[in-house]
């Protein structure tokens, strides 16, 4: 998957792919789309291939491929986790790992929200999503603070925020997880009571 991203020179990095894609799957809107979220990783289409069974690849890599592993995550013993980041205690690599956080973030949030400027959620997944806000803010904050870092960093001090940050994404994983089994259920109920208004015909 990271390769043919690669090779489509997709602007949307693979680890916010997931979570845009994980966040789309949990959306409370029955009208979303996989197709079009999947366009939407290129600004609404696909990219220029060079035959059909290049697109055909390409579709069937994010859709059947990448999509469908993540739909496992909307049950609760197979908890969605972010992508690991390298740990070595350093200020570009304190500056990557915000990043990732924040932009896996971000892509939750804009799979989920599916273009609309504002949805109905589900009382804990609404919790869910504040804490979730903070813990964006965080990690923009953390960014900010080691790509304008000029000193040298004291280490010990650099440990103590990577450990802080670890702490951060296991938190945001919790929280994201209770997003997507709470829209889940919120969902399935919305599918059932429209099924049970739809009339028979004879």
């Amino acid at each position: 998957m990271r390769d043919l991203l690669r090779r489509y020179a997709c602007p949307v990095p693979y680890h916010e792919v997931r979570t845009r894609f994980l966040g789309n799957i949990a959306t409370p809107k029955l009208s979303a789309s996989p197709l079009n979220v999947a366009k939407g990783l290129w600004g609404g289409a696909f990219p220029e291939v060079e035959s059909i069974e290049d697109l055909n690849r390409l579709i069937d890599a994010l859709i059947n491929g990448l999509w469908n592993a993540l739909t496992i995550h909307q049950k609760r013993n197979e908890p969605f986790r972010l992508v690991k980041v390298p740990v070595e205690p350093s200020v570009a690599n304190l500056a990557r790992l915000a990043l990732v956080r924040r932009q896996e973030l971000d892509g939750f949030v804009e799979g989920l929200f599916d273009g609309a400027e504002a949805i109905d959620l589900p009382e804990r997944a609404n919790a869910a999503m504040g804490a979730l806000a903070e813990m964006r803010a965080i990690m923009g904050g953390a960014h900010d603070f080691a790509t304008r870092s000029v000193e040298p960093a004291d280490p010990a001090q650099i440990h103590a925020t990577f450990r802080h940050l670890r702490e951060l994404t296991r938190i945001m994983e919790r929280e994201i997880n209770t997003v997507v089994l709470d829209c889940t259920r919120a969902r399935r109920q919305m599918i059932r009571e429209a099924t049970a208004r739809t009339p028979t015909f004879h």
